[in-house]
């Protein structure tokens, strides 16, 4: 089958490459040169050249640009995997077998954006990898492929992200395999079943510390690198936050939240809403122990 292949994440790159190693045929690429929207932005265009595959730059994937590029590859299929906008029907009308495209959450609940943070924000105990056909309607078309991941109290943004991917190549050969044949199985998803998760603000990375030493643990891991970290706010300054770690609480109960506990030169301690958290890995603040972080 010829390929079109549409994305501009880390994920992007990571599927494009297990595809181009297996040696497939991929027509055309439609990428962005930059975006300050994906903080998992990837540049395909290396791997493109090194294949000498064409590349076309879209902002809107929808736009007359982007059809007529399709339209010359004369492609079989579409691949879709990492990409935030919806695609119209006149577009998924170019390819014979449709467009495949991915999310990584149990489809049909977990709709929507931010899948990755929202499942450990959430302290979720699995997710999955989902490969489905893509309509104009978001991630609601019928699922090609899904497969269960586990989600350990360990876990971060980086290493569910890399589980997750890990599971996603190996499913890719399957199903390319099944597309070709004409013998994959298709799972319509119904209209009442699952949820829709929204999209997340600044706001909602900022750390609270009246929260409970969970909810904080959380939010820093959903939040950690390859995304933009969660946050506190002391003396009107925004402060990252990329690892913390929970502590028992050691009779700290008359002790308000935001109250420094230690301070040394590799951990800094503060009272949460119900005990205390270590930030291990954190920007450079100047702070005491007794001091308040409000």
């Amino acid at each position: 089958m010829r390929i079109l292949f549409i994305g501009c994440v880390k994920s992007s790159y990571i599927l494009l490459d297990a595809l181009l190693q297996d040696g497939n045929q991929v027509a055309g690429v439609i990428t962005k040169k930059a975006s300050a929207f994906n903080s998992d932005f990837c540049d395909l265009t290396p791997l493109c050249y090194r294949h000498a595959i064409p590349v076309q730059f879209v902002d809107n994937i929808n736009d007359e640009d982007g059809i007529k590029f399709m339209r010359k590859t004369n492609a079989d299929i579409g691949f879709c995997f990492g990409w935030s906008q919806l695609i119209e029907q006149e577009v998924i009308n170019l390819f014979p077998k449709g467009i495949v495209g991915f999310h990584p959450a149990a489809l049909p609940y977990n709709k929507g954006r931010h899948p990755i943070i929202w499942a450990l924000v959430l302290g979720l105990s699995e997710t999955a990898s989902t490969f489905f056909m893509i309509t104009p309607k978001a991630d609601a078309g019928d699922i090609i492929s899904q497969e269960r991941i586990e989600i350990s109290y360990e876990d971060d943004a980086d290493s569910l992200y890399e589980k997750i991917m890990d599971r996603a190549v190996m499913q890719e050969k399957t199903f390319l395999l099944e597309l070709e044949n004409d013998s994959v199985r298709r799972i319509p998803q119904s209209i009442d079943q699952g949820n829709t998760w929204r999209k997340r603000s600044k706001r909602d990375g900022e750390i609270d510390w009246r929260m409970s030493s969970r909810s904080i643990y959380n939010l820093v891991r959903a939040l950690t690198r390859p995304y933009v970290g969660a946050h506190f706010v002391y003396n009107n300054m925004e402060f990252k936050v990329w690892k913390v770690k929970e502590l028992a609480n050691c009779s700290n109960d008359n002790i308000e939240p935001g109250k420094v506990l230690a301070v040394t030169e590799n951990y800094i301690d503060v009272k949460t809403g119900d005990g205390s958290i270590r930030l291990l890995e954190y920007d450079g603040i100047e702070i005491c122990e007794g001091d308040y972080i409000l």
